[in-house]
This record gives structure tokens, sequence and C-alpha cells, in this order.
């Protein structure tokens, strides 16, 4: 059974505000009133000073079950949400293998979910894992990018912020032990066009709560054996209408980080993961779960489900 043997996250120490942010994105006052107001957000985190590939070693050098067990590390899997986040031929993720000593490890990237792709390199992690011969065998799956152009800033509801994660994951382990994982694809929507950009919007929450709750079902259990719900960090109002379409309590999702980090593309969840587990909110046995949304050629919405 999928594992994640250990999580580490980055964020950098810059601070940008809406305010602050609002000439060079060409924000409106109303705009801004609305980010703030409607969907809770108000700063991110930047480097900008920093390069793709210290942001990325940033999470990476934050794990310490990583050292020392290099050689065991078969995959590294970086989950993107942009097709592009480098010039040719740059490639910060072989030069992340090359500076943590896994040149000898398979590494490609997974962009095919958008935002949702950290889960679904999560799975394949798991998959290619399950067929090692070796039961000490791990991935590395990795997620966060720049803020390098106006669409990976800003976007209609969302802030976007730069942080990364680290996740090293293994075939069976004692903790965080993934019991399911759901996916839909929406393929075929123009999200350029205004009217197929209004139907996403109308129906998101019946995207996304679906989801969640085959993922539930999946798990073997009920909603309310969901102790908490590390989103994605888009904004606190499509997170109020999801809970209300499935009829979950919004206290239980980790929203604290929206108006703190903005958008972090795959990182968000793990990020959340950071902060849930410095809080207590992770109990042995407790049951979690982590849900993100994508856009990319199509609408792509995925849920795991953990048992800590």
């Amino acid at each position: 059974m999928t594992a994640l043997e250990s999580v580490a996250t980055y964020l950098p120490d810059q601070r940008v505000t809406l305010d602050e942010m609002a000439a060079q994105l060409d924000l409106s006052p109303m705009q801004v009133r609305m980010f703030k107001r409607y969907h809770g957000l108000a700063e991110v985190r930047t480097d900008r000073d920093g390069s793709l590939l210290d942001l990325l070693h940033g999470a990476a050098a934050g794990l310490p079950e990583l050292r020392g067990h290099e050689h065991q590390v078969k995959y590294v899997l970086y989950a993107r949400t942009l097709p592009a986040v480098a010039p040719y031929p740059t490639n910060p993720l072989h030069d992340l293998c090359r500076l943590l000593g896994l040149e000898h490890a398979v590494a490609f990237t997974v962009t095919h979910h958008a935002c949702a792709s950290g889960l679904l390199a999560i799975h394949l992690a798991g998959r290619l894992l399950a067929a090692e011969p070796s039961p000490d065998a791990r991935a590395l799956v990795l997620a966060g990018e720049k803020r390098f152009t106006r669409d990976a800033q800003v976007n209609a509801s969302v802030v976007f912020g730069e942080g990364a994660a680290a996740c090293l994951v293994r075939a069976g382990g004692g903790r965080d032990r993934l019991l399911a994982y759901a996916s839909s694809v929406n393929t075929g929507l123009d999200l350029d066009r205004p009217e197929v950009a209004v139907r996403v919007e109308q129906e998101y929450p019946d995207w996304l709560g679906s989801v969640i709750t085959t993922a539930v079902a999946r798990a073997g259990l009920h909603l309310d054996d969901i102790g908490l719900v590390l989103p994605h960090n888009v904004n606190v109002a499509s997170w109020q209408r999801v809970c209300r379409r499935i009829n979950y309590p919004i206290g239980r999702v980790l929203l604290d980080n929206v108006p703190r980090t903005g958008h972090a593309f795959c990182a968000d969840a793990f990020v959340n993961y950071g902060t849930a587990r410095e809080r207590g909110l992770l109990r042995p046995g407790g049951r979690y779960l982590i849900a993100a949304a994508g856009a990319a050629r199509g609408a792509t919405f995925a849920a795991m489900v953990f048992e800590h």
C-alpha cells in the first residue's frame, strides 16, 4: 500500500500583498476588493532572486529520511501545473537530481492534470514502487513553480504564490497510508470561451464534490469518517460551495493558508499537510482527505484518502 514516508515543504520569506501586486498585474480596485473579501486572499510568498532549482531544493533539503538512502530512490517525479517552467535547455529537475545525488534515478515530469498533478504523481509513484522487487525502494515526488508570467500570477479567482514540497513515497509503511484515489477528467472544455468558463464555475462544486465522495467510498468510509480535508488553496469561497454541496463541515477544511500563501500550484496540499502536522491535527489512525482541481485543456478533479 502506497505510503508517505516523509513530507517537507519550503516557503520563501518574501511576502507580496494584493495591494502591491495590483499595479503590476493591472488589477482594478474592485478586483482587489473581490479577491480579499469574497475569495479570502491577501498575500503570497515569492523569491524574486531565487530560481526554480532553489525553490525545489529548499523543499528536498528538508527531508532527513532522504539522507543516507539516496541509493534506494528509484524514481523522481516532478508534479507540475504548467507545461513549461524553464527555457530550453535548462532542466531544473535533472539539476536537482545531481545536487541530491540521485542521478541514477528515473526522473520525469507529470503535467497531465494541471494543479491536480501532485496527486497523480503520488498515485504513479505508488504504482511504480509496487512493481519494484525491493521493499526498500522509494520515490521522490516534488511540486512547486515560479510565478514567471502573468498567467502564473493571477487568474479569474486565483492568486498564485511560490512554494515547494517534497514527498518521500514507499510501497508500504505504518503511517500516511493511501487508502483510495479518485480522479475525473472533463476533456474538450475550451476554458478561453466565456460560456464554457461560466459553466465550469457553476458546476465546479458538483464535479469536485463528486470526486471527493467517490474517493471516500472507495476507501470504504463515509464523509463523517474524514476528520480533516487538506485543500488546494484556490480561494475560500469555492470551498464553501463544495462543502455545502457534499454537506461537509467547512471547519474541517484547513483554509488558514489561503490568505497567507495563495495557490502554490501542485504544492498546496503538502504545504497544508505540514501545517496540519505542526498543529497536531493529524492523529495516529485518523483519516484525512487531500483534494485538488486543475484546468488545462479541460478540467481535472482529484481526491485521495489517507490514514495517518
